[in-house]
């Protein structure tokens, strides 16, 4: 028997989930049916697909979401309304602006991001469909947020991972670097996803900035956030050759290259993966 999608697996555990009698019981069968996880996977593969075909499972999902919310807010818990009520307004959001996308397409998109009497979240994961989708026609959108001193973090993080989509976006993300590059905790959230979305463009303008960061980009041990890393490894693929950086001594290493090689498969595999901001 062929197993489910992800989205009919989803709309199945919520059904479960409004048959709970408490809120003991909720916990239970949230973590027994890894609700968190399922969540999210299923709805990420809904704004990816985003077809037509889709409409009546999400159309579904979307009712079962708000009839959760109505049974969870109910039972007056300190834990589920303080943990699992915001995560099922989140999922609430991203599963109607999945459903837009699927009913009404990029237009409808366009039309809910621009309402700004819509609910943020609403706005926002239909500004993540539309990154997935990333029409030509929609880089000004885009290109309006990383232009734009104080646009919300969560929005403009959209934009830079859209960014990639574009030729012109590789200027306009180096542009966005230099001028976020002193505010310590806009850089740690927003250089992974400049450096990831100008791996993938490849523009030789970029360069300038990426042989700074080998000498005056921030380190960490993990790849995926280290702003030195990510340089080399763009620099390799655009120069065709290690160079030197603060973080090895000897570029021309064995134990560097195969590091650089394993970096570059991580990054390749990453490269059309949008991440929803989990935050909002």
């Amino acid at each position: 028997m062929e197993a489910p999608s992800p989205l009919h697996a989803f709309a199945v555990a919520l059904e479960e989930l409004l048959r709970v009698p408490d809120a003991p019981a909720l916990e239970a069968a949230w973590e027994r049916l890894d609700l968190q996880t399922l969540g999210w996977e299923a709805l990420a593969g809904a704004r990816r697909t985003g077809t037509l075909d889709l409409e009546p499972v999400l159309a579904r999902i979307d009712r079962l979401l708000l009839a959760s919310l109505e049974r969870s807010r109910a039972m007056l818990d300190t834990h589920v309304t303080t943990f699992r009520v915001p995560e099922l307004e989140r999922w609430q959001h991203g599963s109607a602006a999945a459903l837009v996308g699927a009913r009404w397409g990029v237009a409808g998109l366009r039309t809910v991001i621009a309402d700004l009497t819509a609910p943020l979240a609403r706005r926002y994961f239909s500004f993540l469909v539309l990154a997935e989708r990333h029409p030509p026609d929609a880089w000004p959108l885009f290109a309006k947020y990383l232009a734009t001193p104080g646009a919300h973090h969560a929005f403009l993080a959209v934009a830079v991972e859209a960014a990639r989509y574009y030729r012109a976006g590789a200027d306009a993300l180096v542009r966005l670097f230099q001028r976020i590059r002193g505010d310590q905790m806009l850089r740690r959230f927003l250089a992974p996803k400049i450096l990831e979305s100008l791996y993938v463009l490849s523009d030789p303008n970029s360069l300038p900035l990426l042989k700074e960061l080998l000498v005056a980009g921030h380190t960490a041990a993990d790849v995926d956030r280290c702003e030195v890393t990510r340089a080399l490894v763009t620099v390799r693929k655009l120069t065709g050759r290690v160079a030197p950086s603060s973080k090895f001594a000897d570029p021309d290493a064995p134990v560097v290259r195969r590091m650089l090689d394993d970096a570059e498969r991580l990054f390749d595999a990453e490269r059309d993966v949008l991440s929803a901001v989990k935050v909002i």
